[in-house]
Parts: C-alpha cells; structure tokens; sequence
C-alpha cells in the first residue's frame, strides 16, 4: 500500500479485513521461523511487522476501539480520540519515544475487601505495547508449554478447566491448589528481560515501559520490579516470566510407578496454569509435596514467592488426613471433585463434576441484588434490560459444566 494511498483514507473507511490478513501471514512467518529454530528471520520479519502501516492500524484500533479501557486517560489526561486523531496517532507511533510513567488506578478485588493496584499508560504508550505485542507473540507462541491457557490466542478458561477434567477422570489424584503473591507488581525486571532476549529494537522499549514509574495521587514512584497491571503487553510478559514452570513441575514430580489396589500405575505430573493461578496434579503424596518445594524454589529466580494463604493440598475423591482432609478444589470460578458412586453408575467406582463455586454463585447473586437496589424507581423493562448482560454474561461462563442446579436457582 503507497504512502498516499494509506493518507487518502477516513477512519472508517479502512479495509480492516484485508489488514488483519496481512498482519496474520506475517505472524504465521514469525511462528513458522521460530518453530524451525531460524532466530534472525523471525527477529527480521518482527522488526518488519512493527514497521507496517497494517500492524499500527490495528493497534491503534485495538487501544482506542476495542478494549475495554479505551475511555480511561493516562497521566496526559487523554481518552477518547476522535477518528482523525486515530489516523494522527497512527503516523506519529515510534516506539523509540521515551515512555511517560502510567497513572495509578485502584479497582476492586471480587469479593474482598483489599484493591488490586491497575497501572494505565498514555495512548502512544499502549498503542506502541499492542504493536510490540503483535510481533512478539507468534514467536512465543511457538515455545509456550502446551498446558498454559491464560491471556492467549484461542485459549480460554473453559480449556484448562476441561484439560483437568481429562486429567482426574483416569484415576483420583492429589492436588496442590497455589497462587503467586503479587505476580504483575513483584517480577524480577533484569531476569524478564533476560528471558525475553529478543533484539534490541524491541528491548529498549520494553526496558523503557518497565522503568517508567508511577504516579499514584499526584506522587511520583519509580518501579523498580514488576510490570505494570492494565498495560496492554503485560499479560505476555507475565507469561514469559512464568514460562518453563510446566517443566520443573515434571522434573520434580519424576518417573516411576505405584500399586493401587493391586494395580500398577505410572506416575504422572501435570500442571495446569491460567495466568498466575496454577494447579498440580499427582499420583501420590510424596510427589506432590516434592512439585511444591521446586516451585518455591524455581520462582525465586524471578523475584516470585506463592501465597501461603491461597496454597491448600486436597485429593480429589477422599478426605486424606495429610490434607486435612480437602477434598476437591475451586479453580477458575469452579468447584472441581470427585464422589463415589455404586458399580451401577460407574466402572470406576467414581464421578467427576465439575460445577459454579459459591463464591462464584454468591457473587453473582450480590451483583444482581446491587442493580435491583440501585433501580427501585426504574420501570421493569429497565430493569430487564440491566440485569439480562448480566445474567447471559455469567450463565455462558459457566454453561459448559454441571451448572443446571445453579441456573435454576
């Protein structure tokens, strides 16, 4: 596309279609170069991605467009820019611009009473994060471990939750339930980086967005650790951070075999991550508790610790005394668990269901109630027209499992 082609079009007169395919067959490019092991094409085709008019538009579009904070200002003060602005901003993207600091918002955490720190950026800032994005992903894509489902392409919670369920469902299995304490605000921006290693072209941005502090109520902070919640490329950087966890879980949990009822079974580790939430699956104890100190000990490479609090053991079909007798886990909004069954009803002697935790269903009843107070004075087709998002919103979530029980209520 020539240059003056690109200045003859009105925002809304882009050929938006034609765009994402462009920048897709580029993508393909990097994944398929990385995938083979050719490091310098793929860091070629990524520095020629970030240059395209294509890839810009698209993260223009996906700044000020399409996500959800597109009406949140930064520390300029500037939210909802009109289509010519777009177009402006499109033109004058550098990623060599120096990073302004993100502004500080404070949002609820559901159902507690503490607030989870989000760190917005100006709008260059996140349009140039969507475009490093757009080129970093494929070749990270391409080395992801295959049981990590959170913040990526075509993968969703629904997934991890149906990988545990074809995990448990050969044979009941001990679980170790963690979280990571603070993850986004605590990661080790020298070991990031490091990890990260891609050229310097895309480094020294990133280096730039991780330093650029943050000014909370009028006070400015610089960051020394972390990666600032709410910017458009932290999730990526987040897994790359946790990236290689599957790995050291399998190491630890080891090979070998156990007699169950005089049947012999191989021990096999799993671990299933969304994000920061994990859990570990495993055959016997011993292994599980092995697959705990190598965690705390590999995430200290990365300035990480897990959260004792949110850390529980649990089987998942008997109330184990070394497990203080948990049985099952909530993952995700679910409650996961196995009860026994007669010969009848199953050959295993058991059953998996998998259905809306209460916190979950307790939520979403709290929300509901919330509207209907705040609209007492409203007509009912008001009323109807707020809680229905609501209502469709929650039941798609959680419609894939055993969740009748909960819908009828």
């Amino acid at each position: 596309m020539s240059h003056d082609q690109r200045h003859r079009y009105e925002w809304n007169a882009i050929p938006w279609r034609k765009l994402e395919v462009r920048v897709f067959k580029l993508q393909r490019r990097i994944y398929q170069a990385t995938t083979r092991g050719e490091t310098q094409k793929a860091r070629r085709l990524q520095k020629l991605l970030a240059t395209s008019w294509s890839a810009k538009s698209l993260a223009v579009r996906r700044v000020t467009q399409e996500n959800k904070g597109k009406k949140t200002a930064g520390v300029d003060g500037v939210k909802s820019l009109t289509p010519p602005q777009r177009l402006q901003l499109i033109s004058h993207m550098d990623l060599h611009t120096p990073a302004k600091p993100v502004r500080r918002v404070w949002i609820d955490k559901p159902g507690k009473p503490e607030k989870r720190p989000l760190g917005i950026p100006i709008m260059h800032d996140r349009a140039t994060q969507a475009l490093v994005k757009l080129a970093l992903e494929p070749e990270w894509e391409a080395k992801f471990e295959p049981h990590s489902f959170g913040f990526r392409p075509g993968r969703s919670s629904q997934d991890a939750v149906q990988q545990i369920w074809e995990t448990i469902k050969i044979q009941p299995r001990y679980v170790l339930d963690a979280d990571i304490a603070s993850c986004f605000d605590r990661i080790n921006q020298a070991a990031l980086l490091e990890k990260i290693h891609t050229s310097p072209h895309f480094a020294r941005p990133i280096k730039a967005w991780l330093k650029a502090g943050v000014v909370d109520r009028g006070t400015f902070r610089p960051t020394e650790d972390g990666t600032p919640q709410g910017g458009v490329a932290s999730p990526l950087f987040a897994n790359i951070a946790l990236h290689g966890l599957e790995d050291v879980v399998k190491q630890a949990g080891g090979p070998g075999t156990h007699t169950v009822n005089g049947k012999k079974f191989t021990h096999r580790t799993y671990c299933i991550r969304y994000a920061d939430d994990f859990v570990v699956l495993h055959n016997t104890w011993e292994g599980i508790q092995r697959c705990k100190e190598a965690i705390q000990e590999w995430l200290k490479g990365m300035g990480l610790e897990l959260k004792d609090a949110k850390t529980r053991f649990a089987h998942t079909l008997e109330a184990k005394e070394e497990c203080n007798g948990n049985v099952g886990f909530n993952f995700l909004g679910f409650t996961i668990r196995q009860f026994p069954v007669g010969q009848y009803k199953s050959k295993k002697l058991y059953k998996t269901i998998i259905q809306p935790s209460k916190n979950s269903i307790e939520g979403h009843y709290k929300v509901l109630a919330t509207i209907i107070e705040r609209m007492k004075a409203a007509t009912p087709d008001e009323v109807i027209k707020m809680l229905n998002p609501k209502i469709v919103g929650w039941s798609n979530y959680f419609k894939t499992e055993v969740s009748s029980h909960a819908f009828q209520r």
